[in-house]
């Protein structure tokens, strides 16, 4: 797979290091219970089909990016800079 990068074009996927979702996750309150605490750090929708995900260009320009891809395809439909998205 390769990941088209808006800094250094396209590249292999071993260049890059995946982040995990690119969304807001809602941290708990410091003192909520134990349950709440485990659903934050282990619990993670995994859905099939089109996703947002955060990648990082680790072995490139170090660039931070919103991946938007098909889990069922790996077909690759956008490429964003991280900083442009949370704008």
């Amino acid at each position: 797979m390769r990941i088209e990068c808006p800094v250094c074009g396209a590249r292999d996927l071993r260049e890059f290091y995946y982040k995990g979702d690119a969304v807001a996750l809602n941290r708990p309150d410091r003192d909520a219970g134990i349950d709440a605490w485990d659903n934050y750090v282990h619990l993670r929708d995994n859905p099939a089909g089109q996703t947002r995900d955060l990648w990082h260009h680790e072995a490139g320009c170090g660039a931070w990016l919103v991946v938007t891809r098909d889990t069922t395809t790996h077909l690759i439909s956008d490429v964003t800079l991280a900083r442009e998205v949370a704008r």
